[in-house]
């Protein structure tokens, strides 16, 4: 049975739109387009299946066809429920690759697509948010026999899987890559704080200059976030837990407050922290009429829209990915993508030129594991240096800029405890 028959996608028809989609993308990956002229003739991971659970748009799809190139039988499903984009979906079925996805998926429809994207008994996986590791671990471990080693995307998905690794049940290595230099430092920092305000800006249509922007969580997604809001003209306001992340929004020159007096002032609510209930139903009663909220986090637990409905007395959706909640006074309050990861679920996601970074980490780790996992055991593991290092150059090098280099001189000296 080929790809496209054991597919389980929307509608093949759309495959051409989504051709142009990944055709515009990869013209912009200079990164992955070098690493596919080489793997491409080494085809290094010839013979291995592997899956992929990542929100499955354009630049997902040029690192699905690069691990395809390498070599491997891939296989593809969405990480989100609201960031699949069928025409993608059915390209990357036409051209050989099996896909699991739709766009906006029932819950039961989406469970169904991550098991069985992980019945085609991959050696390797690629995971964001923990999703395949979850299922793998306590629902299916009938599957776990052929698995090697993956690597995962994103902040979530690490704290999964160390939690996994200190309970010692974590049964194969991963990779962190979120936690390499050349991703949280970028992807992050301007591929986050790009792509929310392009999500939310093309969702609401209006403006955010001299508007009050509350960033919960100054992480590297929060940093990012603030330091848009703050370009677009916002006043921003940062709230955290971490008294040091706290003192560097300050010092950043941002107002810092708890959230329960943040919750009065703001006109736009962004969360990225990868906790839940950071906006709970003490804030929301507090929030003045026609506040906006949004979420960053890759699930959509940190804005309590349970209590939302409970606290509301009518609700409506307004605009596209945009639902209106009407609170008891007449308040009202306005969710944007369900609560969901707003820059895919209403949006492109993160620019190319920054997917192309963290994609070739991606595939550079994994090929770290695929040689290396009997060595590394079953553990959570950072991306070597070496490989982190190379994606920085070989971006520096798309784009035409040299930096200098150490003399012998400077490197024995660096590496002296003695004064000389």
């Amino acid at each position: 049975m080929n790809s496209l028959d054991k597919s389980t996608i929307r509608d093949v028809n759309l495959a051409p739109a989504g051709r142009l989609k990944m055709d515009w993308a990869k013209e912009h990956m200079p990164v992955l387009n070098r690493l596919r002229e080489r793997l491409s003739v080494e085809k290094p991971l010839a013979g291995k299946k592997v899956a992929i659970s990542l929100h499955l748009e354009a630049k997902t799809a040029c690192l699905a066809e690069l691990i395809r190139d390498a070599g491997a039988e891939v296989t593809i499903t969405g990480s989100n429920p609201l960031s699949t984009q069928d025409d993608i979906a059915a390209a990357l079925a036409v051209a050989g690759i099996t896909v699991h996805a739709k766009y906006d998926p029932t819950p039961e429809e989406y469970k169904e697509h991550l098991i069985k994207t992980l019945e085609e008994k991959p050696d390797y996986i690629i995971d964001d948010g923990g999703d395949l590791v979850g299922i793998l671990h306590s629902e299916r471990p009938d599957l776990l026999e052929n698995v090697k080693g993956g690597c995962e995307e994103t902040t979530t998905g690490i704290l999964r899987l160390r939690a996994l690794e200190k309970a010692k049940e974590l049964r194969f290595p991963m990779i962190a890559v979120n936690d390499a230099c050349s991703k949280f430092l970028f992807d992050n920092r301007y591929g986050t704080g790009q792509s929310v305000w392009d999500g939310i800006n093309r969702t609401t249509n209006l403006v955010v200059a001299g508007k009050t922007v509350v960033v919960v969580g100054y992480g590297w997604c929060g940093r990012g976030v603030a330091m848009r809001a703050k370009g677009l003209g916002a006043r921003v306001i940062v709230t955290e837990v971490d008294p040091i992340k706290a003192t560097e929004a300050y010092m950043d020159g941002y107002l810092v407050m708890p959230m329960s007096e943040a919750a009065k002032q703001g006109d736009y609510f962004v969360t990225t922290t990868g906790n839940k209930n950071v906006v709970n139903a003490d804030h929301l009663r507090e929030m003045k009429h026609g506040a906006i909220l949004a979420n960053a986090g890759h699930f959509n637990v940190e804005i309590d829209v349970e209590a939302l409905e409970k606290m509301s007395v009518s609700k409506q959706t307004v605009r596209k990915d945009i639902e209106e909640y009407t609170l008891e006074d007449g308040r009202k309050l306005y969710l944007l993508a369900e609560g969901r990861l707003v820059n895919l679920a209403a949006g492109d996601g993160h620019p190319a030129e920054i997917m192309d970074m963290t994609f070739a980490l991606q595939a550079l780790s994994l090929l770290y594991v695929a040689e290396n996992h009997e060595q590394i055991g079953p553990r959570v593991l950072d991306v070597p240096y070496q490989i982190d290092e190379q994606v920085s150059r070989y971006f520096l090098e798309a784009n035409g800029v040299q930096i200098d280099s150490l003399t012998p001189a400077q490197e024995k000296y660096l590496a002296s405890w003695e004064l000389e």
